[in-house]
């Protein structure tokens, strides 16, 4: 069997039914066996980088590995950003690229990059297979990599002379991965103990708990202690978001029941977050009163950011079944009370009947016509935030966005490939005019394969989040982000034959909304909101999480 036709057989071993790509030159082999299986869907993008989103995005959704495929030279590199985003989000991943012939690496050759080097830093771990002995090893090893422990990316090139050889072949059945947390009765006891002991209990349920499945974990602990629950961004979806003891986000877009909260909490357990300087911010003032409990897979991220009384190192589901059976049933009507309060104080933006078209009305608006059951996709910025604060999410890998890179024009890749593996889901984008420009080439791809996404533009004619920057802390200096031209999204997207809508009011986008959910095909809505909505609340950067602004400065001077 050639290496290319053990690269397919290995690829059905492990499951894999869906592979998104380019081919080119070096990776020929691969294609050539891929035709004469005919048992792998493959998706034909636009560009590199989204097939890498694209199989990004249908990890999160499925939990599975996602696959995409590169030819040398700009074809790996192309890869880069959409790895990189896997790596920072803890997403299994697994990048195969091919390259040149083994006897010309290393001589400059035609499309020849040292694309194991370039991604070293931004995978879990990489491969150059050195011959097609070792082939089949190396992927069974890769895919066994990425989808265990703290999950992540893994890249395998091979010269395309290895795809050219020959060699037996053995099927073997995928390696079972059995979840652990290597944590003793002590220390167990000593979590149980800090717990017990709390009078202002505060859960923060983080990306961890999705990677896991620990969700039902969570709820029975935030029951247990009778505690406030809030989320990191990438912990959206962890916790019931129209559950009464939910506070929001955690962070400089939080919310003040959730930043004020476990600013006033004496015991904080972190399950699953990496305590980004997103969440934190001022770290030497991040939850002093508390005594922190962090439940972590990974032990890299223990104490990194954030110094914690005490450690739980393992898999979220695995750490929180042994501690559970060890806490006390709490009742917390005052402190729940407390936390009550702050969730009033919420700014909101103005829903009256007479007020414009705004972000908060589209994403209630489609809270209520989804009912809280579609896959969120985002793309990175205002928008993205809006979504984690105003669409519900009542279950686990239904909010898919870019967290710790935030990478513009992740959305529209990462809503195909969830929308591939959840194709009994409804999936919408959010994105930003900004984001959608760069990679809104993957229409072609939604049209051609019929891939029903429907795309929102929040179309506010700036780079939003910057240009809030700007009014913030640049004195209103709008450098290089007003983006005062086209396309016409509408056109563009009838351009791809795409269903385009224009949308200026509330009653063009509820027609919108209704008209693309009718429909089992793509749709973009382009919706005109306000250049001066802002994302609020705020806290500034280095700024305690409970130094909160609220009010928008510049139509406040209004």
């Amino acid at each position: 069997m050639t290496g290319a036709e053990i690269i397919i057989n290995c690829l059905l071993e492990q499951g894999v039914d869906t592979v998104f790509g380019y081919p080119g030159g070096t990776i020929l082999n691969v294609y050539d066996a891929l035709y004469k299986s005919g048992r792998i869907h493959h998706y034909l993008t636009a560009h590199e980088q989204g097939a890498a989103h694209a199989a990004d995005g249908y990890a999160r959704a499925t939990g599975k590995v996602g696959v995409c495929f590169a030819t040398s030279g700009p074809g790996a590199t192309n890869l880069v950003t959409g790895i990189a985003t896997a790596y920072m989000d803890s997403s299994p991943v697994v990048a195969i690229t091919c390259n040149v012939a083994g006897n010309l690496l290393g001589r400059d050759s035609f499309q020849e990059v040292d694309i194991t080097g370039i991604t070293m830093p931004i995978t879990k771990h990489n491969y150059i297979v050195p011959n097609v002995n070792k082939l089949a090893d190396i992927i069974r090893e890769a895919f066994y990599i990425a989808n265990s422990g703290r999950k992540g990316p893994v890249l395998i090139d091979i010269p395309k002379d290895v795809t050219a050889a020959e060699c037996d072949y053995t099927p073997v059945a995928p390696r079972a991965y059995t979840a652990t947390a290597n944590v003793t009765d002590a220390e167990i006891e000593k979590a149980a103990k800090l717990i017990n002991s709390a009078e202002r209990p505060f859960i923060v349920s983080g990306g961890g708990v999705i990677a896991s499945g620990a969700e039902e974990e969570i709820k029975k602990l935030a029951q247990k202690l009778d505690c406030p629950v809030a989320c990191t961004f990438m912990g959206i979806g962890s916790y019931d978001t129209t559950a009464p003891e939910y506070t929001g986000m955690i962070g400089m877009h939080g919310t003040k029941a959730s930043n004020i909260g476990v600013n006033t909490s004496d015991v904080l357990i972190a399950v699953g977050v990496r305590f980004s300087d997103r969440v934190i911010s001022d770290a030497s003032k991040f939850a002093k009163g508390a005594k922190i409990i962090h439940i972590d897979i990974d032990p890299a991220e223990i104490s990194k950011n954030v110094k914690c009384a005490m450690s739980l190192t393992g898999d979220a589901k695995v750490a929180l079944e042994k501690l559970l059976p060890h806490l006390h049933q709490k009742k917390s009507d005052e402190w729940l009370n407390h936390i009550e309060s702050l969730k009033k104080e919420f700014p909101k933006m103005d829903l009256s009947p007479s007020a414009p078209i705004n972000p908060e009305y589209i994403l209630e608006k489609l809270n209520e016509v989804t009912r809280g059951d579609a896959i969120i996709v985002t793309e990175v910025g205002q928008h993205q935030m809006w979504a984690g604060q105003f669409c519900t999410f009542k279950k686990p890998r239904t909010f898919l966005s870019s967290g710790g890179l935030g990478t513009m024009g992740f959305g529209t890749g990462a809503a195909m490939g969830a929308q591939v593996g959840m194709p009994n889901k409804r999936v919408i984008s959010i994105a930003g005019d900004g984001c959608f420009r760069m990679n809104c080439n993957e229409l072609c791809t939604i049209q051609h394969y019929n891939i029903p996404v429907i795309i929102i533009v929040m179309n506010n004619g700036t780079l939003g989040m910057v240009r809030q920057w700007q009014t913030f802390f640049y004195g209103g200096r709008y450098s290089e982000t007003t983006l005062d031209r086209g396309p016409d999204f509408k056109k563009l997207a009838e351009a791809y034959f795409v269903d385009g809508y224009s949308v200026y009011t509330k009653a063009d986008f509820d027609d919108a909304i209704k008209s693309a959910l009718s429909k089992n095909a793509p749709a973009v809505i382009d919706a005109h909101i306000d250049t001066d909505e802002f994302v609020l609340p705020m806290v500034s950067p280095g700024k305690p999480i409970s130094d909160i602004l609220t009010e928008n400065v510049k139509k406040a001077k209004k």
